[in-house]
């Protein structure tokens, strides 16, 4: 079973940095998917970025492209979440997920595993 934890958020100003890190464990994740979600208050849990553990290739939302950078350490089983240049719309909950897939995909139904989340507040 996997199971995830996320750690690392906080309060910062805009223009600040911040990482996430996401402990997995449970499983070998050679074969998965390893995504980031935020959910703000009052809307919908939207992907944010994802790595395919096997190969470190990445995929990120058009929003974040050049400020976010997902990564894992294959040793610790870690997968982080680097933020630069935050603003106050990346106020949000941000949650680690798990699929067993070598695909791609934006959609949170599709992963099966998920953290409790690490809340990001980013003062304007």
């Amino acid at each position: 079973q996997v199971h995830l934890v996320e750690s690392g958020g906080g309060l910062v100003q805009a223009g600040d940095s911040l990482t996430l890190s996401c402990a997995a464990s449970g499983r070998t994740f050679n074969n998965f998917i390893m995504g980031w979600f935020r959910q703000a208050p009052g809307k919908e849990r939207e992907f944010v970025a994802a790595l395919r553990w096997r190969s470190s290739a990445t995929y990120y939302e058009d929003s974040v492209k050049g400020r976010f950078t997902i990564s894992r350490d294959n040793v610790k089983n870690i997968v982080y979440l680097q933020m630069n240049s935050l603003k106050y719309e990346d106020t949000a909950l941000y949650y680690c997920a798990a699929r067993e897939s070598w695909i791609f995909t934006v959609d949170a139904g599709t992963y099966t595993s998920w953290g409790q989340g690490t809340q990001v507040t980013v003062s304007s």
